[in-house]
């Protein structure tokens, strides 16, 4: 069996900066976490981290159809990602930070593997939770993300306790800041000619 990953206790609002140098290191050689964001927890890893991305897909039984998820650090750093018009822009930068990940065309930035096989696009969001707003900086470039949903489960795992003795021995760290919520972010497809809402969740209110 393998071992258990490391758990460690994050302060919610002042996160440590050791612990968040250690995570970033760990991210840098190939690590795959869990971290908490301001809609429920979320697996991450580097963006060019290939066997991250595989045991992501393991541990949540995910196709190749799956959108994964650039968690930004700004607004900036989205746009290098990919291609924002002008009317896209004025409405994304709207709903950022928070709880929304848009589907949009990525740029060549994006590696092929996290792009959608079929419509060439990758989802993208800026959350507003300290401990993410950390990471992010510090690691200055996006996290490969995925929500912490199980397989066969319908809301994601709440508890980093909980998280570390389902999954420690699949994951290299888990980030626990306290309780997270159990809504997803609100996905929406942006990329075509109408905005189409794929996800109803944590957030709402978006105007497009």
């Amino acid at each position: 069996m393998a071992a258990k990953g490391t758990y460690v206790e994050v302060h919610p609002r002042n996160p440590q900066r050791r612990a968040v140098l250690a995570a970033v290191e760990l991210l840098r050689s190939g690590g795959l976490i869990a971290y908490p964001t301001d809609s429920c927890f979320a697996l991450g890893c580097a963006l060019g981290n290939r066997e991250g991305l595989e045991r992501i897909r393991a541990i949540r039984h995910l196709d190749e159809r799956h959108h994964f998820t650039l968690v930004c650090k700004d607004f900036a750093q989205l746009g290098q990602f990919v291609r924002v018009s002008t009317p896209v822009f004025r409405s994304v930068k709207a709903a950022t930070p928070g709880c929304y990940t848009f589907i949009l065309p990525a740029t060549k930035e994006v590696p092929r593997r996290l792009l959608h096989p079929r419509k060439k696009t990758v989802g993208v969001r800026i959350p507003e939770h300290p401990v993410a707003e950390a990471l992010l900086a510090e690691l200055d470039e996006p996290l490969l993300s995925s929500t912490l949903l199980l397989p066969d489960t319908d809301e994601p795992l709440t508890s980093g306790l909980e998280i570390h003795e389902r999954l420690g021995n699949q994951l290299d760290a888990v980030l626990d800041s306290g309780e997270c919520g159990t809504e997803p972010t609100t996905v929406v497809d942006l990329s075509g000619d109408e905005p189409e809402l794929v996800r109803q969740g944590a957030g709402h209110g978006f105007r497009w």
